[in-house]
């Protein structure tokens, strides 16, 4: 039911589409409660009206949408819509798309975007009110809305207690308390996360379902995780069935493979490198019981390339398609920190030798044991002070997030190191790594330090094996902390409180919520399902990557370090050391290292959003006064840091809120967070890492020491001895499963520089600035295409011949290393 206008006069024709949850006659159940006129400052409430009928011919419909004609009464002293109410009479919900009404007089068209589910009337307090696609700042809201727009965002904020239901839109924080459970024993307690010292970490979506009955401070798990309902996007999308993929390969997937290797269908390791690689030509031969239960799960028809055969088959990896060995090269295991899929951890070395910032009381001294006689031979003529001072000497450090950790971590069937790699910039542009450092927690206790091993480079004899297995044992600890940290952490678990504060405290008409809500959708959704079967105990992660059930809480440790200005991309190459400011260069900054995929392309991306953000916010703030006298963003950006991040609210670098400035920077951060950085950390994992010979995930041996059976077994079969060190045949099977799918874009998707809706605004100024920003990605596009053809930058494509176009911003559909999603929706 929707509501018409309680005046004689002439009716006005609108259009109502939705999408139907099954083939209901939405017709006859569906009401549109009174249109909110504007009118002398008083809202007027017009007559109640039922849809009416179907229509079929309307070019803009998506699947599965459905149009209805509509009619309200209307007079000219109504004023011009601003709001309408909505009932369901029906007991199933449908999803509302929009309502548009036609020919208002002196006004034309109005939109009404909604794209929110509308459940039965009986289950809610209030009716449920959308507003006309105006931007009203709260001073500027016309008078008889004021009402509406504070009543909606009380109603978004709900009361705090009670468990949430399935049909409700309320958003709120909790701690990440839900990834354990400690109902089925010690093993499967996990630390609560956030609201305590020893593990800050940013708040997630409260459900507020019961505590375990052995821990008050856990919340129970369920096979449904509460979503505020808007949150789940219409469910023919095919966002959902990657979803919906991601689920049944932990759920189904994942149990059928263990069966198979339970009954010794298939030997456990991989006998060589060709056999790792027939993984994408012959596949895996699996049970016939097993492929029947597999192939017929949607997603998987396509992850799983069976083709009625008894036999599981992966899409071949970017990263083989022109050499098969190529991976397997000093320069491009070094081009892999430029321009892989963990490119924003590499930083210049400014001091030498590396020190660790580990409390020394307790661990000890943990200074690097790398030597400038390790190094020299290598520097092209010069001495490593003159390579730290020309800025050529580079370090990746996994030294300090995992040596707290690595006596529990080695305790288990996995054994891996800290470890240190130094990298030296050559005069051909490209790096070379000169020593990586290996280190344990020292034999005779913490308070001893490390014990420490420094290997080189060697192309020949058992020397290259020993060689390739310590860049394993940094790509190693590189796969963890990119899963954990880069993607997880600064990605998905940072941008959710800023989804929930914006959603309880902006107006869906404040120009801020219009701004930055496109770049929310579904991340709380896959976040949710990420608590449910990726980084919960047993989950896809503990299962596959070396940090094992200490993962989460080790990404907890490292957020203690985040610093949410620092996330802005000319912010982060500055303190990495990876550029200097320099005013007279492009973007403000020069690159110590010119030749550096993700930072070039990244920069280009990062001042298109920042100028589209820029003139955005100047529309609506006159001023700075008009920003600090903004009740709802006040409130807003208050909430964000006090609880949203709140084990970081006394930290001095959040902005104050105070200048229009301090908002744009903001802003800028948060889009470039959710679109363009998680691309570059999200898109290339199967690419890259769907050779699990090139991105192994975790180790199970050490480096074999002389005179032992396994260094004669590395000198005699060098394949065999590198595959029983890295991750075995069961967890590759389940981790290509996972990264193929957190790799491909949905048919849906909406890129950087698109909206869902063409009517997401009717102020003609910002349109018109949207167009701009979509225009100046194309350019960028363009550019960035270019630069791939350029052969003197050898980054760019490296030995295995593969151009970097993660920040492309567009795509098609599938797995195609490129494109920038609007949001984390995967």
């Amino acid at each position: 039911m929707l509501g018409g206008l309680l005046h004689r006069g002439h009716k006005i024709k609108g259009t109502v589409v939705l999408m139907r949850k099954n083939v209901l006659d939405v017709n006859s159940v569906t009401s549109v409660g009174g249109i909110i006129g504007q009118a002398n400052g008083k809202g007027k409430l017009g007559k109640a009206t039922f849809l009416e009928g179907i229509i079929t011919s309307l070019p803009t419909l998506g699947a599965g949408q459905s149009a209805f004609k509509i009619n309200f009464e209307w007079d000219d002293g109504s004023g011009i819509p601003g709001a309408f109410y909505i009932k369901n009479f029906m007991q199933t919900e449908f999803f509302l798309v929009s309502l548009t009404l036609e020919d208002i007089p002196n006004h034309g068209s109005i939109h009404f975007v909604c794209n929110s589910w509308i459940y039965n009337a009986k289950l809610f307090k209030s009716d449920r009110i959308f507003f006309a696609n105006q931007t009203y700042l709260p001073s500027e809201t016309p008078a008889p809305l004021v009402k509406y727009r504070e009543e909606e965002l009380h109603n978004l904020r709900g009361d705090g207690t009670g468990e949430r239901k399935e049909w409700e839109r309320i958003y709120d924080y909790d701690v990440y308390n839900d990834l354990g459970d400690p109902d089925k024993g010690e093993n499967h307690a996990r630390p609560v996360l956030g609201g305590n010292d020893t593990f800050p970490y940013p708040r997630r979506g409260r459900t507020g379902r019961k505590p375990t009955r052995k821990d008050p401070n856990s919340e129970s798990r369920s096979n449904d995780v509460y979503l505020p309902r808007d949150e789940a996007f219409g469910h023919l999308k095919s966002s959902d069935f990657l979803t919906y993929g991601l689920k049944s390969v932990s759920q189904n997937v994942l149990p059928l493979l263990q069966s198979a290797f339970d009954l010794n269908f298939t030997p456990r390791e991989f006998d060589s490198f060709d056999e790792v690689h027939g993984l994408y030509s012959g596949g895996i031969k699996l049970p016939t019981d097993i492929i029947s239960k597999i192939s017929p799960l949607p997603v998987l028809k396509e992850i799983f390339r069976t083709d009625g055969e008894q036999a599981l088959k992966f899409p071949p990896p970017k990263v083989i398609q022109v050499s098969k060995s190529a991976w397997m090269t000093d320069e491009e295991f070094a081009r892999e920190m430029l321009a892989g899929v963990n490119p924003n951890l590499i930083r210049c070395l400014k001091d030498f030798p590396p020190r660790s910032k580990l409390d020394s009381q307790v661990y000890g001294d943990h200074t690097s044991q790398i030597t400038k006689e390790h190094l020299e031979p290598n520097l092209e003529g010069l001495t490593v002070d003159e390579a730290i001072q020309n800025k050529r000497l580079f370090l990746l450090d996994h030294h300090d997030p995992i040596m707290p950790y690595l006596r529990r971590i080695n305790a288990t069937s996995t054994k891996a190191y800290a470890t240190r790699t130094i990298l030296f910039l050559k005069n051909d542009g490209t790096l070379r790594p000169l020593a990586i450092e290996l280190s344990l927690p020292h034999p005779q206790g913490d308070q001893s330090g490390a014990f420490s091993q420094v290997f080189l480079p060697a192309d020949e004899g058992v020397e290259s094996s020993i060689w390739l297995l310590a860049k394993a044992y940094v790509v190693v600890n590189d796969s963890c902390y990119h899963q954990l940290v880069s993607h997880w952490l600064n990605t998905h678990a940072v941008v959710e409180p800023f989804i929930i504060a914006t959603n309880r405290h902006l107006s869906v008409v404040h120009p801020i919520y219009k701004l930055l809500h496109p770049h929310y959708r579904d991340t709380m959704n896959i976040n949710g399902l990420a608590r449910l079967s990726l980084v919960n105990d047993g989950g896809v992660i503990e299962q596959t990557f070396l940090w094992g059930r200490y993962s989460v809480e080790m990404s907890a440790v490292v957020y203690k370090d985040w610093v949410f200005t620092d996330q802005a991309l000319p912010a982060d190459l500055i303190k990495r050391g990876m550029a200097i400011e320099d005013p007279s260069c492009p973007h403000g900054i020069r690159l110590v290292i010119e030749d550096y995929p993700y930072a070039v392309d990244g920069l280009e991306i990062w001042d298109a959003i920042k100028t589209w953000v820029h003139e955005y916010v100047f529309l609506y703030y006159k001023s700075d006064d008009t920003l600090r006298e903004d009740p709802e963003l006040q409130a807003c950006w208050k909430e964000l840091v006090e609880v949203g991040h709140g084990d970081k609210k006394n930290e001095p670098w959040w902005p104050k809120m105070q200048t229009r400035e301090e908002l744009v920077e903001s802003c800028a951060i948060i889009i470039w967070t959710a679109s363009a950085l998680h691309a570059a950390v999200n898109f290339g994992q199967y690419p890259y890492g769907g050779l699990i010979l090139n991105r192994p995930t975790l180790s199970r041996r050490f480096m074999p020491e002389k005179g032992s059976a396994e260094y004669e077994e590395l000198r005699k079969n060098p394949q065999k001895a590198y595959l029983k060190t890295i991750t075995p045949k069961f967890q590759t099977l389940i981790d290509l499963s996972v990264i193929e799918i957190l790799s491909r874009h949905a048919s849906d998707e909406v890129y950087l520089g698109e909206r869902d809706n063409p009517n997401w605004t009717s102020d003609t100024r910002a349109l018109e600035a949207f167009k701009r920003f979509g225009n100046k990605l194309a350019q960028i596009e363009n550019k960035l295409s270019e630069r791939n053809n350029d052969e003197k930058l050898r980054n760019r494509c490296g030995p295995v011949q593969m151009p970097y176009t993660l920040l492309l911003p567009s795509s098609k559909e599938g797995l195609t290393f490129r494109g920038i999603p609007n949001s984390i929706s995967i």
